[in-house]
């Protein structure tokens, strides 16, 4: 069922975006040949008598397309035609390439709105120090503690309160000779007390135990208004662009975050396996950042993509005119082969991880 939801959240993020065009081509006249959702074999299809567009619903549940009439015209078949694509305005050429990607980011802001508007803004009120990670054969492990275990007190001292700080302190505050140190431990719906000896690590330059610290958010929602709602939105978006974009420069600069990086089969499980666990919420916090993720990658400048294409646009309206459209497509056809052998990469990695 989550699978589903996953890829039903896809779904949204590339009719919206295939839309964008849609509607940008029927605002300025431009004619739509076909808009199609997924890609691959066709499951549905059927024609608008009235615009003479063909709309389909294809096998693949990933990507999808809008097919202006005459776009693509290396043989120079629709030269003449008024109603081919490359014989528009540059100008509204630009705005259909365009809004493909500005409605992925409308989408994420109207969400966001709807969603501070009717559910409230959470503010974090502090944090709750939990296990996050226990070294084998260290002090922790010895002593039984697991993953995800909270730990509740040290030495009669409450770890609870709101801060990572006085559980790291403690840890680290032990000196040679003392006892060990006593710990209540929260495991689930039960509780457990334990003790160990941290040891010295010359490394780090203090005294462990043998586990890493994570933090859970304390957050308290409180009601705000329309333009509240908008203003929260706003920073949210952009603060999540910075980061992708962020993300971006490090994974080509320096390639960090490359082992991190899936396709489409490793973003429908991350996806489903979230939800999963975050419900709606985290339904929704999927859809604002992977529809902002989507918009960014399409503006740039990477040949196949929206970004390329109006490159290319914007090159036509300064010289005044186009570059050969045998170029172009040469072009394009390069970075198209580019993605798929990047996808086809990527979706190798996601199914063998899968079977890890």
């Amino acid at each position: 069922m989550y699978v589903i939801i996953a890829l039903l959240l896809l779904g949204i993020l590339i009719t919206v975006h295939e839309a964008g065009h849609f509607m940008a081509a029927r605002l300025t006249g431009i004619q739509v040949s076909e808009f199609a959702i997924g890609m691959g074999p066709k499951l549905l299809s059927w024609k608008s008598k009235k615009h003479d567009t063909r709309f389909s619903l294809r096998a693949i549940p990933v990507g999808g397309f809008c097919a202006f009439y005459g776009e693509d015209d290396i043989g120079g078949k629709h030269t003449a035609d008024s109603r081919a694509y490359n014989n528009q305005p540059v100008w509204k050429r630009i705005l259909t390439v365009a809004m493909g990607p500005v409605m992925n980011f409308v989408l994420a802001f109207v969400v966001t709105v709807m969603f501070y508007w009717i559910g409230g803004v959470s503010e974090i009120t502090g944090v709750d120090p939990f296990i996050h990670e226990v070294t084998a054969a260290g002090p922790a492990y010895t002593a039984g503690l697991q993953d995800g275990d909270i730990v509740e007190s040290i030495n009669g001292v409450n770890m609870l309160d709101g801060t990572t700080d006085t559980l790291l302190n403690t840890i680290a505050g032990y000196r040679e000779g003392d006892a060990p140190l006593r710990m209540v431990v929260r495991r689930g719906d039960t509780t457990f007390e334990t003790e160990m000896t941290p040891f010295w690590d010359e490394a780090e330059g203090k005294y462990r135990v043998g586990v890493t610290i994570g933090g859970r958010y304390r957050t308290v929602t409180r009601p705000c208004g329309l333009g509240e709602a908008i203003s929260e939105s706003w920073s949210t978006c952009v603060y999540a662009g910075g980061m992708i974009i962020g993300a971006l420069k490090d994974l080509v600069t320096t390639g960090e975050g490359l082992d991190q990086t899936s396709g489409p089969v490793g973003v429908v499980s991350m996806v489903s396996e979230q939800v999963a666990a975050g419900g709606f919420e985290a339904f929704l916090n999927y859809l604002v950042v992977i529809s902002i993720n989507l918009g960014i990658m399409n503006l740039l400048p990477i040949p196949g993509l929206d970004g390329s294409r109006l490159i290319f646009l914007i090159i036509e309206a300064i010289r005044r005119k186009p570059v050969a459209p045998q170029k172009e497509a040469i072009v394009h056809l390069i970075g198209m082969l580019f993605l798929f052998a990047v996808m086809i990469f990527f979706t190798f990695k996601d199914v063998m991880n899968l079977f890890r």
